[in-house]
């Protein structure tokens, strides 16, 4: 595709020109874009950075077999019911692209999508969104870079989202136009509260979200839950690798889980979306 995403240099901060094989700027600074087709942009470089590679494979496995998949058509029919012209699409933090994917192909099929961007701090990640969607998104550009740092100029783009992702607020005013979309996904208050119930012996709400946003206007708000029937250990074992409880739960509570041959719990979220009003 003609480039249309605007990347800076991580080092120097000149435009960087894609090439065949790599990108360049003009400060003689060049990054090699990976057979998979992404190219790392983070600035500090070296060693393993985000999510591991038992983290992504959780996540990847649990996804694609489509126990989210209410939220993705959510998310999804939100930003293309409320994008009007073609969209320059960021997914800040976008994992393995499982929601990159459901973004770009509902603004796609409304003929709303110009280009699209996805940005993950982990190198697994990034590679592991473009290994799921080779060949089938020739308009989607990938990014190893901190969502807090990010390879691109300003206002360079017309949407941003951030589904369960480092809120990076500051480079979200940064690269977004005046008017743009941003698209925010958090756990509700009983998100996986069955889960939690086995973990622990005593559970908490998650706490509950102001949903100001200094500098934007929030057009639409929806809670979304639903039941999950998990029926297999591996299912329950890929569920709890992705969520932040595989760090911190009690030795007692993962081996009450680790025992579960079923399990059912809620997913709860809230959909945030915003037009920047600056």
């Amino acid at each position: 595709m003609t480039e249309k995403i605007s990347t800076v240099c991580p080092v120097c901060g000149a435009s960087l020109l894609r090439g065949a094989k790599q990108y360049r700027c003009a400060g003689g600074h060049s990054f090699d874009i990976a057979a998979e087709g992404y190219v790392n942009l983070l600035h500090k470089g070296g060693g393993n950075h985000g999510d591991d590679r038992v983290m992504i494979a959780a996540r990847h496995t649990f996804l694609q077999a489509g126990y989210y998949a209410p939220l993705a058509d959510a998310v999804a029919c939100c930003l293309a019911e409320h994008t009007e012209t073609p969209c320059r699409l960021l997914d800040a933090g976008c994992g393995e692209g499982y929601y990159t994917e459901y973004l770009a192909s509902a603004l796609q099929n409304s003929g709303l999508l110009d280009c699209c961007a996805g940005v993950d701090l982990s190198k697994y990640a990034i590679r592991t969104a473009c290994r799921r969607m080779a060949g089938r998104a020739e308009n989607i550009r990938w990014f190893v870079a901190s969502v807090y740092r990010m390879p691109f100029a300003d206002r360079s783009f017309t949407a941003v989202s951030s589904i369960f992702s480092p809120f990076a607020k500051e480079e979200f005013d940064r690269v977004l136009i005046p008017g743009g979309l941003l698209l925010s996904v958090i756990p509700d208050r009983r998100h996986l509260w069955g889960m939690k119930e086995i973990l622990y012996t005593t559970v908490y709400e998650n706490q509950p979200h102001d949903p100001s946003l200094e500098g934007y206007e929030l057009i639409e708000e929806q809670a979304l839950a639903f039941p999950v029937h998990l029926a297999s250990r591996e299912d329950i074992a890929a569920l709890f690798a992705m969520t932040p409880y595989f760090y911190r739960s009690p030795a007692a509570g993962r081996a009450r889980l680790a025992t579960c041959e079923r399990l059912e719990t809620e997913a709860a979220f809230r959909l945030l979306l915003y037009r920047r009003n600056f």
